[in-house]
């Protein structure tokens, strides 16, 4: 660390990725929390309102593709851009709605909005972090992620508090205190010091990082790294009311609240005790552990077996996006904003890939949930052979 960076304070940096992260988890949290606010009070059908999470995850993905197509972007001002429009959106759903004649018009461009900030703070972020001069960069990338979690953790516990005490009713009020968060750290990244994280605008181009065969193989690491995280997240609150017989608000806690905190933990762990471990063969025993854990979700006779399954996998999956993220820069170093970009983009196919599998096989199996979870134990196997072909040092990597 030379002189000039140690008199920068990159624990601001530091700060405001932790708050990125956590403007990602309350604009793809909190408005799924709405859906019944929605449907009342607009009189939108319940199946149309499967379209915000569907726009949402494909404004993301294209954002991430178009990240990805530049070598090197100007990271301050991009980032600023994701925290003004994540606060645009959130606040926008309480007034926007209400100007078109189909509210659910406005709904989706407020979506929208938040997904293109959602999309480059998941882009952004960990370069910044990866660029900065932090020893332990592996621990620190995932304390990093450790963050998402506890703020899906924050909107759920928090949104559920505030309807308890205040009522449905009044959720305009709660979007624009939500939105409070990104609008302070837009000061944190206008201030904060930003490195570049590929000196002298020397990236690789994406047409050179998906000529590299090694690259796809790291690209395929994303993806189950994606869908096993996702998989369990999003049906862990239907899997919560169908096998406890609990309400919405309960299945909520005990479901992805429960799993996200579990998640958290983590990923708190390796970033604080991690350092002496070896990260490839770290993440080859968590996705062992994960699948182990799908298992136990899928085939438990016994509720709070399988409820605790859920749990178990939300702490293996903990690892697996940073980690994976990890791995690919420290092998890839001149990668740049396009490396992260695609892995962005990968997770990002996971993340649609894996709830959507569960859903097909749960469907197709009598609408039981564990015939879905079963399924989509695949993915961590997919991510445990990925890792091995990694580990195996057969393929070389050209930069």
């Amino acid at each position: 660390m030379n002189k000039m960076n140690q008199t920068k304070n990159y624990g601001k940096t530091k700060q405001a990725c932790y708050l990125g992260f956590v403007t990602q988890a309350i604009v793809a949290n909190f408005t799924p929390l709405l859906f019944m606010a929605f449907h009342r009070e607009y009189q939108i059908p319940i199946a149309s309102l499967a379209l915000i999470p569907a726009v949402f995850y494909v404004v993301q993905l294209v954002t991430d593709f178009l990240c990805a197509k530049f070598k090197n972007i100007d990271y301050r001002k991009s980032i600023i851009v994701s925290e003004i429009t994540a606060a645009l959106g959130l606040a926008g759903l309480a007034f926007v709605p209400a100007l078109f004649g189909n509210p659910l018009v406005g709904i989706l461009i407020c979506v929208c909005v938040y997904a293109v900030g959602s999309g480059l703070i998941e882009v952004l972020c960990s370069p910044i972090i990866e660029a900065c001069p932090f020893p332990n960069k592996e621990g620190m990338m995932s304390l990093l992620h450790s963050f998402y979690c506890w703020g899906a953790v924050g909107v759920i516990v928090g949104s559920t508090l505030f309807f308890m005490l205040f009522g449905l009713d009044n959720w305009r009020l709660l979007a624009c205190i939500w939105a409070l968060i990104p609008l302070y750290n837009i000061v944190n990244f206008a201030t904060c010091p930003i490195e570049p994280i590929v000196q002298n605008a020397d990236g690789m181009s994406m047409g050179q990082l998906l000529g590299n065969r090694m690259f796809w193989v790291f690209l395929l690491l994303m993806v189950a790294a994606g869908a096993s995280e996702s998989s369990m997240a999003q049906w862990t609150s239907a899997f919560a009311e169908a096998s406890l017989g609990v309400d919405k608000a309960v299945g909520d806690l005990a479901g992805p609240c429960g799993f996200a905190f579990c998640m958290g933990l983590g990923r708190l762990w390796y970033g604080k005790k991690g350092q002496k471990l070896d990260l490839s063969a770290y993440m080859t025993g968590a996705g062992i552990l994960c699948f182990v854990a799908y298992l136990t979700a899928a085939l438990s006779s016994v509720p709070m077996v399988s409820l605790a399954g859920c749990m178990v996998s939300g702490l293996a999956v903990g690892i697996m996006w940073p980690g994976s993220i990890s791995l690919t820069s420290a092998r890839m170093p001149t990668g740049g904003t396009a490396l992260f970009a695609l892995l962005a983009l990968a997770g990002d196919v996971g993340g649609t890939l894996g709830p959507s599998l569960v859903g097909l096989c749960t469907k197709s199996g009598g609408n039981d949930i564990q015939n879905g979870l079963l399924a989509a134990s695949v993915f961590p196997v997919l991510l445990v052979v990925c890792l091995l072909s990694l580990r195996s040092g057969r393929m070389k990597i050209r930069t």
